[in-house]
């Protein structure tokens, strides 16, 4: 079966998966692989792969293989080399003068602008992001692309994993350039600056940055609100006008996809495009007898569907599904099959060619895994012959079997689509769209007979002024769109599914390439994978939830217990706290009890560098101990922007005492009574002030790099400042078999040294990064920075 596998031109199907697993390899190594590794392997692969290549397939294959997995090495080690983006290494606010790469509009008005830093003073960054992405929501004069803009301006870096073993957002802001985010105060203004050289492609792409701004409020004065948002969204890929409310009940119903410019529309437009041109053309039947209309319109369709990728800024799900459609349509005009597995795995390999980093992303993932087995599907239908269907000499008859037809291809696009990515939006997301299917039966018909083509012939009618029509006709179809979303989000469409084993993410997908990209009954060796591999999660025993979880800037806290997760905040904010609810899969929210006092008043930044007299630390010192004493277990307590408190006993034999000290006023006083302190402050100091319970700490270094350190009243206090999370990014905590002494604690950071980990560990103050090792990452928590 492996030669039949061989004949049928199976293995060169493997080609980008081997190569995307070399780039897996790499990205996900927790310090920069030697170069000299795959080096060596390339040419070793490179060399029994040309050596025996037709007589020993046994063995030139596994070499192949072997090559290419170092191939992808080699490119995600240029890729990361290429881009050396700067990631900001903490929180600040600067003065900064830079130049508009592009804006976008977001929900509620205002913009997002991306800005190349040229300045920055009052201070003056030692080390600067050479881009960021800043949001304005104050009115101004707006700033075209190329201009100078210059402001006060609050900048972060870009966010770490919400908890260990979530999205790593600082991953993806290194591949796109992106050092850091944030916002102007105010209005910014435009500031004189030294204009760029001249040249065609830098023109070009200024052109086309106007152009895509020009068209998007075109769109949006005509189409109001959100359908207006939607309608921009799927020609320009300006995705952030649209409210959270719509975007969400597009995302629970199984929408969302629409949104985003990829295979969809790019296979609509095409589709519209091509058939449009060909029933033009054969208009005239001696142009249709002398002429091949049918490759004149793939032509067409071509320069249809690069106009449309080039207006949507080149975005990655577009870049992925235009290089899908162009070499589809280049089979058309060379006499070819277009739609073949051939050409989706011709289609990876340039993509990760190109950029290899979209390997570790959801978007690539899960268009091209939709797309697989939507091909092998379709052929398997093809091959068993139900998907003839013999014409009907009755009109209506005939009618009724095309639209019957057209409805089960609805469906049965919407259920492999479903099923095959199941698996990638677990992954990444901790969550299914439990209605898709009939969200996108009652919305496709919408979108391809109402929505496209009113778009496209918008689009093409706009430079005469003549596009309003076609865009009331969008909008309106837009707006069934989301009613459709909004219904279907109200039945409860979202099924949470927590964090899976890392074990089973891999068995499923090797299973699943078995499954798609083989052709004889091997294939079935795919399916018994993905069967035992599901099989193992219901009999296997998971991993117990976590205790306790602090997000890397200090200042989110959860305890997980049996209600759902208890917070120190009344609203956590909502990026951080949904994945939370997610991975956890729970959404009970219990807000903490708040206090009313002296204890807390005056403003935020004061307070955080003030001294208590001796009766407010008296005052306080007898509301945290009646706290400890008397509150509701597994529930913060808090005194307004001050502290909180709380004992957690869920599944513990003794309770744990946790202490959240907005004000660092508060350490001390709670280092005599609690059992883990954290601060949102940035402190030098990681142990508790002498004479205090936290005294005792000064032996848990070791320990803690272990993941095993000793807690509980009387014998150690943990102290996590802001400094530490900062360097290891959001931590978990369990404890061992119930017990309060035996704590876990797991880093988001994972002892990982990466180009897009690395600016966690600089120091602004000495201008340099600091010594840091596998075996003291942990350790940091507690015994850093003395």
């Amino acid at each position: 079966m492996v030669e039949t596998e061989i004949a049928h031109g199976r293995a060169f199907l493997f080609a980008p998966v081997f190569l995307g697993l070399g780039a897996v390899l790499w990205f996900g190594a927790e310090q920069d692989p030697k170069p000299a590794i795959f080096r060596v392997l390339l040419f070793m692969g490179g060399v029994l792969t040309l050596m025996f290549r037709s007589r020993l397939p046994a063995v030139s294959l596994p070499a192949a293989a072997i090559a290419l997995v170092a191939a992808g090495m080699w490119l995600a080690a240029s890729e990361t080399a290429h881009k050396a983006t700067i990631l900001l290494d903490s929180p600040v606010t600067v003065n900064l003068t830079g130049r508009v790469v592009s804006r976008e509009a977001v929900a509620g008005g205002g913009f997002r602008y991306i800005v190349d830093v040229l300045e920055t003073a009052n201070p003056v960054l030692k080390r600067p992001p050479r881009r960021v992405a800043l949001i304005v929501r104050a009115r101004h004069a707006t700033l075209a692309d190329g201009q100078g803009i210059a402001g006060r301006a609050r900048l972060s870096p870009p966010s770490g994993p919400a908890m260990p073993g979530l999205t790593d957002f600082a991953f993806s802001s290194y591949f796109q350039e992106i050092g850091a985010i944030g916002f102007f105060y105010g209005a910014p203004h435009p500031a004189v600056i030294d204009a760029l050289p001249q040249n065609f492609r830098t023109g070009a792409r200024a052109w086309i940055s106007h152009l895509r701004s020009v068209i998007g409020e075109r769109i949006r004065s005509i189409i109001p609100g959100d359908a207006g948002a939607f309608a921009t969204a799927m020609v320009t890929d300006e995705r952030r006008a649209m409210t959270r409310e719509t975007a969400e009940a597009l995302r629970l119903s199984g929408l969302a996809h629409i949104i985003a410019i990829s295979g969809l529309n790019m296979a609509l437009s095409a589709g519209i495009f091509f058939v449009g041109l060909r029933m033009v053309l054969s208009l005239h039947q001696g142009f249709a007898q002398s002429f091949p209309i049918k490759k004149l319109a793939a032509v067409g369709a071509l320069a249809g569907v690069t106009a449309y990728y080039l207006l949507s800024g080149s975005a990655v799900s577009a870049e992925r599904a235009w290089l899908m459609m162009s070499i589809m349509l280049i089979a058309v005009l060379i006499g070819r099959p277009s739609i073949s597995m051939r050409n989706v795995a011709l289609s990876a390999l340039v993509i990760l060619i190109l950029s290899p980093s979209d390997v570790m992303g959801a978007s690539f993932q899960m268009s091209f895994a939709a797309t697989v087995a939507l091909v092998a599907g379709y052929a398997l239908l093809k091959d068993s012959g139900r998907e003839d269907a013999r014409p009907s000499a009755l009109p209506a008859r005939a009618l009724l079997i095309k639209g019957w037809h057209f409805v089960w291809g609805i469906a049965l696009t919407s259920i492999i689509g479903g099923v095959s990515t199941a698996i990638f939006s677990i992954a990444h997301f901790q969550q299914l769209a439990l209605w898709g299917l009939p969200a996108n039966l009652a919305a496709m018909p919408i979108v391809s007979f109402i929505v496209m083509p009113a778009g496209l012939l918008a689009m093409l009618l706009m430079p005469f002024s003549l596009d309003a029509w076609p865009l009331r006709i969008m909008g309106f179809g837009l707006e069934l769109v989301i009613d459709v979303a909004k219904e279907v989000a109200s039945w409860g469409g979202e099924g949470g599914a927590g964090l899976m084993p890392p074990y089973v993410f891999s068995l499923v997908v090797i299973g699943f390439l078995l499954l798609t990209l083989l052709k004889t009954r091997l294939r079935l060796a795919g399916a018994i994978i993905i069967a035992a591999t599901l099989a193992s999660t219901a009999i296997l025993p998971g991993r117990s939830k976590p205790a306790i979880i602090v997000a890397e800037g200090g200042d989110l806290i959860g305890l997980i217990g049996a209600r759902g997760i208890a917070t120190n905040r009344e609203r956590p904010p909502s990026f951080i706290f949904s994945q939370w609810r997610r991975a956890l899969t729970t959404s009970a929210h219990l807000r903490p009890t708040m206090l009313r006092g002296v204890s807390g008043s005056g403003q935020r930044d004061k307070i955080r560098h003030r001294t208590l007299n001796a009766d407010e630390e008296q005052a306080a010192q007898k509301e945290m101990t009646l706290v400890f004493s008397e509150s509701e277990p597994d529930r913060f307590t808090c005194q307004e922007k001050a502290w909180c408190a709380a004992r957690y006993r869920h599944g513990l034999s003794d309770e744990v005492r946790i202490v959240y000290a907005e004000d660092a006023a508060f350490i001390g006083i709670a280092c005599q009574s609690a059992d883990i302190i954290i601060t949102p402050v940035r402190l030098r100091q990681s142990r508790c002030p002498t004479g205090s319970k936290g005294s005792k700490a000064s032996d848990t270094g070791s320990r803690v790099s272990s993941g095993e350190v000793s807690a509980g009243r009387g014998t150690i206090t943990r102290l996590l400042t802001a400094t530490h999370l900062s360097r290891s990014g959001s931590i978990t905590i369990r404890f061992e078999d119930g017990k309060a002494d035996r704590m876990q604690i797991e880093t988001a950071r994972n002892n990982t040294i990466r180009p897009w980990t690395r600016h966690r560990l600089y120091d602004w103050r000495s201008d340099r990064f600091v010594d840091d090792s596998v075996e003291t990452t942990s350790s940091q928590l507690s015994d850093s920075d003395e």
